[in-house]
């Protein structure tokens, strides 16, 4: 409630829409109770759903829907001594788009907010999802105002001993807020060195916050001298923390961020393949690398190494 309503896509409208929001005004609910309660395909109820879910209509109980692949679960035909409360997506297993109760997001807001209170809560999200805040990412993540919306609260914060104002990222000025927890983990990862912690490739999704390239700080110059961006559903690979590959959303298009014939260019191969058969779920197409054909490229040969195959359209690894 002290964050607000998210921003979110404008409401949908039309069936089974309604139905569903009349459905959930009565209290959370089931995945199941709410295919019972509308009178449609269960695809068409489950994109209905989420497009409620999109539009800030609807939350959920679980942080798993958001986890787990945005497909429809099979329906599972009742067996012998199978009870009615184990149907629809409550038993116990893996995570699904469903899992969960359902529920209307409008009592969370219903209360009026201070403003002075909305703009505390949002300068503590930004420190305790950053650990560094500066500019960059406070307009990353869309903050009202700007990084001037939540100055202020962050200075406030600093006077009470929540956190330390200082210069830690090196070119992004000294308006810069850090937990002290954060500090010390900055301290101990410059007292390793080069070859300390975060040697080997580490994969992480472009747009997460625990990946400041984009936001905290600017993304290295890539070698086929298009820039990286922040964008969900595409993959930076960083090696000792600096990234040195990026792989567009959809995996068909590989970049490479600084010298392709370093050292750390291999790590970071072996780390996103690492990544990519370690989950069944996964497989990766690359039909480009910084803009080349994959099989012609520089990295090919790095590239099979680590697994990839050749294919008709490029280099394929799955789990």
């Amino acid at each position: 409630a002290l964050l607000g309503p998210p921003g979110a896509d404008d409401p949908p409208h039309g069936e089974p829409y309604e139905s569903l929001r009349v459905a959930l005004r009565s209290g959370a609910a089931f995945w199941d109770e709410l295919v019972q309660a509308v009178d449609a395909p269960r695809e068409e109820v489950f994109a209905a759903l989420w497009g409620l879910v999109w539009s800030g209509e609807v939350t959920n109980d679980l942080f798993a829907p958001l986890r787990a692949p945005r497909r429809l679960p099979p329906l599972r035909a009742d067996g012998p001594g199978r009870s009615a409360r184990r149907r629809g997506g409550r038993r116990r297993g893996a995570a699904t788009a469903t899992s969960g109760r359902w529920s209307l997001t409008h009592r969370l807001f219903a209360e009026p907010i201070a403003d002075e209170d909305r703009r505390r809560a949002r300068a503590e999200m930004l420190l305790e999802r950053h650990g560094v805040v500066t500019r960059g990412a406070a307009r990353s993540d869309g903050t009202p105002g700007g990084f001037a919306g939540v100055y202020r609260e962050l200075s406030d914060l600093e006077t009470l001993g929540s956190c330390r104002r200082g210069y830690f990222v090196d070119g992004l000025g000294g308006a810069q807020f850090a937990l002290a927890a954060a500090v010390e983990r900055l301290r101990e990862l410059r007292d390793a060195g080069p070859d300390g912690a975060g040697a080997d490739g580490i994969v992480l999704g472009a747009a997460d916050p625990a990946q400041p390239y984009g936001a905290a700080v600017p993304w290295p110059k890539a070698s086929s001298g298009r820039a990286p961006a922040r964008v969900f559903g595409a993959q930076a690979v960083l090696v000792a923390g600096v990234p040195v590959l990026y792989l567009e959303r959809g995996g068909r298009s590989l970049l490479t961020v600084g010298d392709p014939e370093d050292e750390a260019i291999e790590l970071g191969v072996a780390g996103l393949a690492a990544w990519i058969t370690t989950d069944p779920s996964r497989r990766v197409l690359i039909e480009r690398v910084d803009g080349q054909p994959a099989r012609e490229s520089a990295l090919s040969d790095v590239l099979a190494a680590a697994g990839f195959r050749t294919d008709l359209r490029g280099l394929l690894l799955r789990a």
